[in-house]
C-alpha cells in the first residue's frame, strides 16, 4: 500500500519509532527491576500490541472496557483501576484482573468481599506532591478526588490490600523532581511499604524523552525497591508512543481575515482533542521556523476557536497539499468522536519492512451506530 495515495485524514503509526521507545523501556526494566504495564487510557490501538507485548508486562486501565481490551488483546498482567466502580463494574472486571486498585477507602470497603478471592487488591494514595505541567492534569491538585491522603490511612488497611498505587506525574521530564517525590514517599509511607507486596508509581514519567537519564531513574527505582523489599510497577502511556505517529491531513481551503488560515479536513475537537483542552499547539512536519509564509492551521469544524496551530512555511500552501501533524498518538485515538459528523481518521501502521497496514477505517454506519439502532 502506497501512503501517497491514502485518503486523508488518517493516523500513520511508525513501527520503527515505536520500537525505539520500547527498547528504552526494555533498558529501564532491566536496570531497575520494575515491571511496566501499558496505560490504555493513553493508547489502546490494539493492532500494534503484537509489537509492544514482548517489551511490557501487561496493561493498566481506567475503566471496565479497557480492562476487557487488555485482557483479551494484550495478555500478561491486567491491572484494573477506576475512580469509581459500580457493583456491575466489579462483576465485569474481577474475573479478568490480576490487580484491582480502588480509589478510596469507601470503594475498598464496598467491594472487598466480592473480589478479594479473584485478584490482588490495591489502594490509590494521594502523596500530596506531584510534577505536572497542567493543573487540569495534576493528580494532587487542591481538593483532588484521586486517591487517599496519608492522614486518612491507618495500618488496618493492610488487612485488605497488598499494594498501593501513586500517580503523581504528567509528562515529567525532570528525573530529579521524580526522585524527590520518590524519597518523599519512601519517608512518609515507610510504615506501610515494608508490609506491601507491590507498589505502582503510575505514569507520566517521560523516560523516552531525548537525552533522558534512564540509568539515573533506574538506579533510584532499584534502590527504593531493595530498601522496602517491594515489586515496583510503572504505568507508561505517552512514554511508549511519543513521536511515533502523524495525523495526516489535507488543505481543503485557504481563507483570509488579517491572517491566512489553511483549513484542513480534520478538527481538534473531534480528532486531536488535547490540542484544544490543554491549549498545546500541534507541530507540523512541513513547517519551518525560518519560513516567510505564516498560516493558521484551522479545522473544518464549526467551533470558532478550533485550530491546530499557527506556524510558517517556506512556500505558500496549496489546496490539496498534505500536512503531517506530528506526535499524534497519545490521547488521540482513544478520544476520537463524531463532532459535526466529520469523517473520522483511518488508522494505518507502517511496519519495519516499510509496508503500510490498515488497522481501522470508519464509515457513516459507525457514526450512525453511536446515536441509535
Amino acid at each position: 500500500m502506497n501512503s501517497d495515495n491514502l485518503q486523508t485524514p488518517y493516523f500513520m503509526i511508525d513501527e520503527n519509532k515505536l520500537i525505539d521507545n520500547l527498547e528504552k523501556a526494555k533498558k529501564l526494566k532491566a536496570l531497575s527491576g520494575a515491571k511496566l504495564v501499558l496505560a490504555l487510557k493513553c493508547f489502546s490501538t490494539f493492532g500494534t500490541f503484537e509489537t509492544i507485548k514482548p517489551y511490557l508486562d501487561g496493561t493498566t486501565s481506567s475503566g471496565p472496557y479497557e480492562v476487557k481490551l487488555g485482557y483479551e488483546e494484550f495478555g500478561g498482567e491486567t491491572h484494573a483501576y477506576s475512580v469509581g466502580y459500580s457493583k456491575a463494574d466489579i462483576e465485569a472486571v474481577k474475573g479478568m484482573s490480576d490487580k484491582i486498585i480502588f480509589n478510596s477507602l469507601t470503594q475498598l470497603e464496598a467491594h472487598f468481599d466480592s473480589c478479594t478471592e479473584h485478584a490482588s487488591l490495591g489502594l490509590r494514595i494521594n502523596p500530596e506532591r506531584s510534577k505536572a505541567g497542567q493543573d487540569l492534569a495534576n493528580p494532587t491538585r487542591p481538593y483532588s478526588r484521586l486517591g487517599v491522603k496519608q492522614a486518612l490511612l491507618d495500618s488496618s488497611v493492610l488487612d485488605k490490600v497488598e499494594g498501593f498505587m501513586f500517580h503523581m506525574n504528567c509528562e515529567n521530564k525532570d528525573v530529579d523532581a521524580f526522585i524527590a517525590i520518590l524519597e518523599h514517599i519512601s519517608t512518609t509511607f515507610v510504615e506501610y511499604l515494608g508490609k506491601l507486596k507491590w507498589l505502582s508509581l503510575g505514569g507520566g514519567i517521560f523516560f523516552t524523552y531525548p537525552d533522558y537519564p534512564i540509568e539515573k531513574l533506574a538506579s533510584a527505582l532499584k534502590a527504593f525497591s531493595e530498601k522496602h523489599d517491594i515489586q515496583l510497577y510503572l504505568e507508561p502511556g505517552e512514554a511508549i508512543i511519543t513521536r511515533t505517529t502523524d495525523l495526516v491531513v489535507s488543505v481543503i481551503d485557504i481563507v483570509e481575515n488579517e491572517k491566512k488560515t489553511a483549513i484542513v479536513d480534520s478538527a481538534t475537537e473531534a480528532h486531536r482533542l488535547d490540542t484544544l483542552i490543554y491549549d498545546e499547539p500541534a507541530s507540523v512536519k512541513e513547517a519551518s521556523e525560518s519560513g516567510k509564509f505564516p498560516y493558521v492551521i484551522g479545522s473544518c469544524s464549526c467551533l470558532a476557536g478550533d485550530q491546530f496551530c499557527e506556524t510558517q512555511f517556506q512556500a505558500p500552501l496549496e489546496i490539496g497539499q498534505k500536512l503531517h501533524l506530528m506526535d499524534s498518538a497519545g490521547y488521540t485515538m482513544v478520544k476520537l468522536n463524531w463532532f459535526n459528523g466529520l469523517k473520522m481518521p483511518s488508522i494505518y501502521y507502517q511496519r519495519v519492512n516499510g509496508e503500510v497496514e490498515l488497522l481501522n477505517e470508519f464509515t457513516y454506519q459507525d457514526f450512525k451506530a453511536t446515536l441509535g439502532k
